[in-house]
């Protein structure tokens, strides 16, 4: 029940920064018409996941409750790209070339699949037919 708690608190505050980082990009750049600050956020979020995930493993402190706290919860809120960076990186570190490539090429493939699923759906139910 704690853990839970502790990613909850962590993810309001990751979505917190996320919606803080579009409201300074979209000042910065009013009308840029590019989603400048989901590119910004994935990176960041994959830089600072890289940081948290090697040095967590390098002090041995995998299952440390601010481990859960900094990388499910606040990476997590703020964005989910950076754990899926840090999979994909995992699988080829550990020599899963293909594995990797798979994983990169189907979340990619079926995360647009799904979406453009949902819009078809709302839009089949919302306009009556």
């Amino acid at each position: 029940m704690i853990n839970t708690l502790i990613v909850i608190l962590g993810a309001g505050l990751g979505g917190g920064a996320r919606h803080g980082v579009n409201v300074a990009v979209a000042r910065l750049l009013p009308g840029f018409g590019f989603p400048l600050a989901t590119i910004v956020i994935n990176v960041l979020g994959s830089f600072l996941m890289g940081v948290l995930a090697e040095s967590f493993a390098l002090r041995g402190a995998a299952g440390h409750p601010a481990r859960l706290f900094l990388t499910t919860g606040v990476l997590g809120g703020f964005t989910t790209f950076s754990t899926f960076s840090l999979d994909a990186i995992s699988l080829y570190e550990r020599g899963h070339l293909a594995a990797a490539a798979l994983y990169v090429t189907v979340s990619v493939a079926a995360g647009l699949l799904g979406l453009l699923a949902g819009i078809a759906l709302m839009r089949t139910v919302l306009s009556g037919g």
